[in-house]
C-alpha cells in the first residue's frame, strides 16, 4: 500500500475503534444500573434502569454503527480508487477524531458540540464519497 492510501486504511481502522470504544461508557451506565448476569437474556430491557447520561451513552453506541456503515465504503472507495486528494487524506483522518468528540458531546450532554461533531463527520464521509467517485470516474 502506498502512503498516499494509508489515510483510508487508517481511517477505516480507526472508525471501527471508536465503535468499539463506545461501548466503555454504556458498560459504566450499566455497571452503574446494577447490570446483573440475568440481563444477558435482554439488555435493551435495563434500558430504562440507565441514568440519563446512560441512555445517552447508549444511544451514541447506536449512532456509532450508524456512522460506520455510512464512513466504511467511503474510505473503502478512496482506497480502491486510488485518491490522493489532500481534502481527502484530510477529511480521513478527521473523521475518527470528531466521531471520538461526538461519544463525548452526547454523553456528556453538550448537544450544539455533540451536532458540530456529528455534521462535520458526516461531511467528512461525503468528501470521501465525492472524491472516490472523481478518482473512479476520471475526473
Amino acid at each position: 500500500m502506498t502512503s498516499t492510501l494509508a489515510p483510508f486504511a487508517w481511517s477505516l481502522l480507526l472508525a471501527a475503534g471508536v465503535v468499539v470504544f463506545s461501548i466503555v461508557p454504556l458498560g459504566a451506565a450499566r455497571s452503574q444500573a446494577n447490570f446483573q448476569m440475568a440481563d444477558l437474556g435482554a439488555p435493551r430491557a435495563m434500558f430504562e434502569r440507565l441514568p440519563a447520561w446512560g441512555k445517552r451513552a447508549a444511544w451514541a453506541h447506536q449512532n456509532c454503527f450508524e456512522a460506520f456503515t455510512l464512513h466504511a465504503p467511503a474510505a473503502l472507495l478512496c482506497l480502491v480508487a486510488g485518491v490522493t486528494s489532500p481534502v481527502a487524506i484530510a477529511a480521513a483522518w478527521i473523521h475518527p477524531l470528531l466521531r471520538l468528540a461526538y461519544i463525548g458531546m452526547y454523553v456528556g450532554n453538550v448537544p450544539p458540540l455533540r451536532g458540530l461533531c456529528w455534521a462535520g463527520a458526516l461531511t467528512c464521509s461525503g468528501l470521501l464519497y465525492v472524491e472516490g467517485l472523481k478518482a473512479l470516474l476520471g475526473s
